[in-house]
């Protein structure tokens, strides 16, 4: 078998895996479907990180499937392309799977009756879904699985179906991914009436053909493509939905939202562009790389800011996703083969930070039901692992040396160059301090304890379950307990989690509540879920967060921190493998090279490419990125000195107010979005 042939195994693997989940998991105890899922994404990854291997020195591996090779330069097959960007992505995607399923192991309580399949079946076909999207060579195809990837998504963060702001989480999640889904559509519709085409080098070969035959029309297909692949990236001001759907989604989803799906939507405006749209008969690259620059500063400041200003932990390290995404744009708009360099290391420290701190907080979701960091003040002490591990995890994301996000967040302020490093060691240092802030006053107590006014009243579930107590969990009851053994993780601790559907009511317009403000219709009604901000305004707080077990945790459970540490010593290896640093480089040669790809897959013949140097630690690089960390520290500990409170500035009103949970106010900043992208475009 050749390592082209191999390629359709990426995408067929988990899907068949997920098929005999479904119909074999009636049957099936847990253990059995958790581990065959593992195993199989874990299988999966290994074969691409071999593909990449043996592929590293080689012309790029190009499958067509039922042989419809293209004859003349012209052909209708489906292709998927094994380039190093690509099938690393596809490495990254089934690695963090991988990670993802072991950390679920104890995650969750006993799944439902006969539904012991059901959560790793639906994982496996996300990660066939986002292996497909970084695979394929044909834009139509590229929106399949596109929608499969969101479809996959909207059922994973709606998973908790019986909790109405779940179901309302997905749905945002769902409805404004849908309009970009649509928009990308209607974009592909309007290239392929006019080049008759629908693969990216065919698509490309068209365009270059005809240079000056369709201006506006081309550029109002890219308009429209870009839109859905920057709704998928969270890019200001399409990121409405990330941090709603973080709120409500399980953590182990969260990991997967935050660690690679959203950086493919950056990954595929990436490849639109440098595929299709990078060659004569397609923008100028000023025009592009003015865009990406707007977009990416916008979508990083807004996104730094917000994360500074959240209490609720999971939402908190949304927006910093929002914020990183617009530093990815940024990296991205030189439009060379070292802005791209810079990107890929950055986004894989990011992937293995990013999923690291979720997976912290899933820790604190399973121990005290809350992940508000006012209430949980000081309650963290008892988990020192996962204070040291969050602790550290806050300093690679403000770039420090030798995190591979501070390697990537060097050669990307290189590549960007002038102003453009501000905004990085800035931002940055913005996202890191708030991690830090948490880190300090949860696992360490610093800083002066909330005032009673501004912790959410505790609820019922917080009273330690006692086998005694009416409702208490009996000794043979299934949810029982999990006290396998007592350490530093947990001995002794006093706090509980038990199942509880969200408590209070929640009104129809209740999205608001899970965004973090007060909707039209009146107040947020999530008991614990959203406390008063002033002036009128609610806060998403965390308190009151669903929980994952019925019984009394009493420590962290193996499987969770092993593969938080894993994840976290995946990002700090990005920034120490110089092989790594080098196999990035020629992929980025490669990714960029438009000819070349229209070369490789339309005729089979690859030509020489141009090698950039080797990416390096620079004494500059490794200065700003203790000087982002220190920014980050020196902020966290000037914050932890002040009274936290739930108030937040006033002249922070406007900003949250855009974030009101009103599916027609994102709907309305999407079509802002739109006009925005056009006028720059233009």
């Amino acid at each position: 078998m050749t390592a082209a042939h191999a390629l359709p195994l990426l995408v067929a693997g988990p899907l068949l895996g997920a098929a005999l989940l479904v119909a074999t998991g009636r049957w099936l105890p847990r253990y059995v479907a958790e581990v065959f899922g593992t195993v199989l994404a874990a299988a999966t990854a290994v074969l691409a990180l071999v593909l990449l291997s043996v592929t590293a020195h080689r012309p790029t591996p190009v499958e067509w499937a039922g042989g419809w090779r293209p004859g003349q330069g012209a052909g209708v097959g489906i292709v998927l392309v094994g380039d190093g960007i690509g099938l690393g992505f596809a490495a990254l995607v089934s690695v963090l799977v991988a990670a993802v399923l072991v950390y679920s192991w104890r995650f969750f309580d006993d799944p439902p009756a006969h539904q012991a399949g059901a959560f790793p079946a639906l994982i496996l076909v996300f990660q066939a879904a986002m292996c497909g999207f970084t695979l394929t060579g044909d834009l139509f195809n590229a929106f399949v699985f596109f929608e499969l990837m969101g479809v996959v998504a909207y059922a994973l963060t709606g998973y908790r179906v019986e909790e109405a702001r779940a179901v309302q989480g997905a749905l945002t999640f769902g409805f404004l991914n849908s309009l970009g889904g649509y928009a990308t559509l209607l974009g592909i519709g309007l290239l392929y009436a006019h080049t008759g085409a629908l693969g990216l080098a065919p698509l490309g070969a068209a365009l270059d053909a005809a240079p000056h035959s369709a201006g506006v029309l081309v550029k109002a297909a890219f308009v429209l493509v870009a839109t859905g692949f920057l709704v998928k990236a969270a890019a200001f001001p399409f990121h409405f939905w990330l941090p709603d759907a973080h709120t409500v989604a399980p953590t182990p989803v969260c990991m997967l939202l935050s660690g690679v799906m959203v950086q493919l939507g950056v990954y595929g405006t990436a490849r639109l562009y440098f595929t299709v749209f990078a060659g004569p008969g397609g923008l100028p690259g000023t025009d592009v790389r003015g865009t990406l620059l707007v977009l990416g500063v916008l979508t990083a400041l807004a996104g730094a800011l917000l994360c500074w200003l959240q209490r609720h932990i999971k939402r908190l390290l949304a927006f910093s996703t929002v914020a990183h995404t617009g530093l990815f744009l940024v990296g991205l708009a030189s439009l060379t083969p070292e802005g791209v360099t810079g990107t890929a290391l950055y986004v894989l420290g990011h992937a293995g930070v990013k999923a690291a701190l979720f997976g912290c907080a899933g820790v604190l979701v399973d121990r005290f039901g809350s992940v508000d960091e006012q209430e949980l003040h000081g309650r963290g002490g008892e988990l020192r692992r996962v204070g040291v591990l969050f602790t550290v995890g806050g300093l690679a994301l403000a770039g420090l040396p030798p995190f591979g996000t501070g390697l990537g967040k060097a050669l990307s302020e290189e590549a960007a160059g002038g102003w453009a490093t501000v905004v990085f060691v800035l931002v940055s240092a913005a996202t890191g301090g708030a991690v830090l802030r948490v880190a300090g006053g949860v696992f360490l107590g610093l800083g002066a304890p909330p005032a009673e006014a501004d912790v959410p009243a505790r609820t019922a579930r917080e009273r330690p379950p006692d086998a005694t107590e009416p409702g208490g969990p009996g000794p043979g009851d299934a949810g029982a307990a999990r006290t396998d053994g007592t350490d530093a993780d947990g001995a002794g601790g006093t706090g509980a989690a038990e199942t509880a559907a969200a408590a209070g009511t929640w009104s129809a317009a209740g999205v608001g509540s899970v965004a973090g403000v007060e909707s039209a219709a009146g107040p947020a009604s999530g008991a614990g879920s959203a406390s008063a901000a002033g002036d009128g305004d609610a806060e998403t707080t965390g308190a009151d967060e669903p929980a994952e077990t019925r019984g009394k945790v009493t420590r962290a459970p193996d499987t969770m921190l092993a593969a938080t540490g894993a994840l976290l010593a995946g990002g700090l290896a990005v920034g120490c493998v110089p092989g790594l640093w080098a196999a990035v480089s020629r992929a980025a040669d490669s990714f960029t090279d438009h000819t070349g790809y229209l070369a490789t897959v339309l005729f089979a013949r690859a030509g020489p490419l141009p090698h950039s140097p080797v990416p390096q630690w620079t004494a500059t690089g490794v200065l700003l990125g203790l000087l982002s960390a220190a920014l980050g520290a020196g902020a966290a500990c000037v914050a932890l000195r002040t009274v936290p409170s739930g108030v937040r500035p006033r002249w922070s009103r406007p900003l949250r107010r855009l974030h009101s949970g009103h599916l027609g106010d994102y709907v309305a900043c999407a079509l802002a979005g739109v006009t925005l992208l056009a006028a720059l475009v233009w």
